[in-house]
């Protein structure tokens, strides 16, 4: 038996194995606090906002809600301009990324960025004036 079968066979038959959060002095937090070992960081991590967008590390699933998010963080945050890395391979990503520019009210245009700046594997996105 496999190791990610026997953990999913024991968490069913147990429910999922949940610890006291511990606080910094090593006694317990919060006797409700517990924290989930399958998830050791259950607090959204915040990243600084830049002109530039990298989805190479975002899951595929998870693209079309985080361009959705930046873009608005961005316009919101007075950018005029940003760069979405998306990358070459078979522009699908490219696509999709397009397609949510397309459908967004205060972009006012988009193309490839330049080769300098990833050319066909990044769009340069243009925002209308708040």
């Amino acid at each position: 038996m496999k190791l990610f079968q026997w953990l999913m066979k024991r968490s069913s038959a147990d429910g999922p194995a949940l610890a006291p959060r511990e606080s910094a002095d090593g006694g317990e937090a919060e006797s409700d606090a517990i924290v989930d070992p399958y998830n050791p960081f259950p607090d959204p991590i915040e990243i600084p906002l830049s002109d530039i967008l990298d989805l190479h590390t975002i899951p595929p699933r998870d693209v079309k809600c985080v361009v959705e998010a930046y873009l608005e963080e961005a316009h919101t945050a007075g950018f005029s301009v940003v760069r979405i890395i998306h990358g070459k391979g078979i522009g699908v990503q490219r696509d999709m990324v397009r397609s949510i520019l397309a459908r967004t009210s205060f972009v006012n245009d988009w193309g490839d960025a330049p080769p300098e700046a990833g050319g066909l594997g990044a769009t340069v996105v243009r925002f209308r004036a708040n």
